[in-house]
């Protein structure tokens, strides 16, 4: 055959692979659904041991043991590791049947969190007051009305949580020293995921695919995630290039937001009740760039960020947060 048949037939199977690219990022992308499906993950909870199986799992350096149905009770919070946090409060452990979820559910006892929420670990405990109102006002919801973390957030707890239970709640998270969490690798394909517990997974025995214009966040141990193991962190695949431009993006602003050290510090770990944003998850990072564009979080200090993130892309927003999930928080 000769050469030029050949390249006829390249440009073809080239324009096969590519649309089959997007086929995937179609299909993984929820009907309706016009946010970014990598940041706003909207699969149901999906159990894939039965709520009988009264097996007793273990994780590393613990000497506890629960039931896969111990580690998903939204009222009492599976603690594998206690020594290494102070005594949680009762709201934080326990929640209030029926009307207020255990803190500790989503956010770990740890308060590091998962992709779907955020890491409350140092934040000051009058920002957290202040989220709390703003959920309970609707001045903070959503860009995807069907993001289930942050309606149930609003439903489950602060719509019902007491004064007293948000700032008991607020002083224990604010107690905890954050740490490394968040493992950030430039790349440019990553394995091919699926959503389960409202974040993304690897799909077994799928293989590869070009990360694309996305962020890419995953448990580092699923087994232990599943678990609610809060001594097992993630990993955040970001394209090629991500860390230098985001790094350009924070520092220097690059004529289209304010450098993040005015008003974040100049280590980025907050400046008095303005909150820390280094070595934050990069998807609950995308999702608040987004919400203040959005105006789905308006009202208070997001009044004065709407103006700097306005002129983002989102690719600068990609940028920005590879860069601070870098970071040390």
């Amino acid at each position: 055959m000769s050469p030029v048949r050949c390249r006829a037939l390249r440009f073809p199977l080239v324009l096969i692979l590519l649309s089959a690219l997007l086929l995937a990022v179609c299909m993984a992308q929820a009907p309706g659904q016009k946010t970014p499906y990598w940041a706003y993950v909207l699969n149901p909870p999906s159990s894939p041991t039965p709520a009988n199986d009264r097996t007793l799992r273990h994780v590393p350096n613990s000497s506890a043991s629960f039931t896969f149905a111990q580690t998903q009770d939204y009222f009492q919070v599976a603690d594998w590791h206690p020594a290494a946090h102070p005594h949680m409060p009762t709201v934080v452990a326990f929640g209030r049947r029926p009307d207020v979820y255990a803190c500790a559910f989503c956010h770990l006892p740890n308060a590091q969190g998962k992709p779907e929420n955020s890491s409350l670990a140092g934040l000051p405990a009058a920002y957290i007051i202040q989220q709390m109102a703003d959920f309970k006002s609707g001045l903070r919801t959503s860009s995807e009305p069907n993001h289930v973390p942050v309606s149930t957030m609003i439903a489950k707890v602060a719509v019902s949580a007491t004064d007293d239970e948000v700032q008991s709640a607020a002083s224990y998270f604010s107690s905890l020293q954050p740490h490394p969490w968040i493992r950030v690798i430039e790349t440019a394909t990553v394995p091919k995921t699926h959503p389960a517990h409202f974040m993304l997974v690897p799909t077994p025995g799928a293989g590869t695919e070009p990360i694309g214009h996305r962020i890419i966040e995953m448990p580092g141990d699923l087994e232990r995630t599943e678990l609610r193991d809060d001594a097992s962190g993630f990993i955040a695949y970001v394209p090629v290039g991500s860390l230098a431009k985001g790094k350009t993006l924070v520092n220097t602003g690059s004529g289209l937001t304010l450098p993040c050290a005015t008003c974040h510090g100049t280590n980025l770990r907050g400046l008095a009740n303005v909150p820390s944003i280094a070595g934050r998850s990069p998807s609950y990072l995308v999702r608040q760039f987004l919400d203040m564009q959005s105006g789905a979080r308006h009202g208070g200090a997001n009044v004065l960020m709407q103006p700097v993130v306005a002129r983002l892309s989102l690719d600068d927003i990609i940028a920005i947060s590879a860069y601070l999930a870098s970071l040390h928080p």
